[in-house]
């Protein structure tokens, strides 16, 4: 189990820095904006800390993405534009997934107001 933790760990700081750098961030930045402190951020890239859920929102808010990809491997090679196999598809199962919930949301709230009027 502590493998995988570690794994995880150093996904998720490899995500974070290459997706904070593609912004342009620095860590002191990052930290700025998400209302953490630059040692936070500099232990989570560094392996030496995990983070919270709460953390884990700011992170992927911030840096323009859905929490589970930054748990998916990024494909270092052209991190600008490229993304891994793996990732694409995730993204887009994740945005298809959001698109249908939207369609349901609005069809529930369009059928309940018409009830109601």
């Amino acid at each position: 189990m502590t493998e995988k933790i570690e794994q995880a760990k150093k996904l998720l700081a490899q995500n974070i820095k290459v997706l904070r750098k593609d912004l342009g961030f620095s860590q002191e930045k990052l930290a700025e904006i998400t209302e953490l402190s630059t040692q936070t951020i500099s232990d989570i890239e560094g392996c030496r800390t995990w983070v919270s859920d709460k953390t884990l929102e700011k992170l992927a808010k911030v840096l323009n993405v859905d929490i589970f990809q930054l748990f998916v491997p990024i494909n270092e090679d052209n991190t600008d534009e490229s993304t891994s196999f793996l990732y694409k598809r995730l993204t887009k199962l994740g945005n298809s997934i959001k698109d249908d919930i939207d369609k349901r949301l609005n069809q529930f709230f369009s059928l309940e107001k018409s009830l109601n009027n």
